[in-house]
């Protein structure tokens, strides 16, 4: 691998890891599926996790639909552009530019959907009290921590 490609492969690595999680607590979040809350929740509700009350219950769910639509839009791109990546990697002559291609195509959606998060969990957070700010951010921790990629899980067997 060029020394120049590394960070920018570990930049696109840790986006989306980011903006996995993020988006797995929202899409469940919108689901309206309910756990009890544990150290380490499978999934949460999080306007009930957050003890949201009315008003900013009804302004959490003016934030999510666009947000849930427009990161599930570009998943859906980056999965097809990570597709391609790994078929022209193991293609009978794999060619370093198409590879190098879809690697910035993955970066740059990438970059959009942390910006989408980024810009979501501001919102989110500007609706928060101190309390609930916390709560969020300790979840989201907790999650970056027990998560890895499936390519990182396939790799450690």
């Amino acid at each position: 691998m060029k020394q120049r490609s590394v960070p920018a492969w570990l930049l696109a690595a840790s986006l989306a890891l980011n903006a996995g999680v993020v988006v797995a607590v929202a899409l469940h979040q919108w689901q309206g599926v309910s756990t009890p809350v544990s150290p380490r929740p499978a999934s949460v509700n999080l306007p009930d996790y957050l003890a949201l009350n009315a008003e900013q219950r009804a302004r959490w769910q003016q934030l999510e639909p666009a947000f849930l639509r427009d990161v599930a839009a570009n998943w859906s791109d980056i999965r097809r552009h990570r597709e391609a990546l790994v078929r022209h990697i193991f293609a009978d002559a794999p060619q370093r530019a198409a590879i190098d291609a879809e690697q910035a195509r993955i970066a740059t959606l990438q970059d959009a959907q942390q910006q989408r998060v980024i810009a979501q969990l501001l919102a989110e957070r500007a609706l928060l009290d101190e309390g609930q700010r916390a709560r969020l951010m300790a979840l989201l921790l907790s999650r970056y921590a027990q998560e890895s990629t499936e390519e990182e899980a396939l790799h450690r067997d």
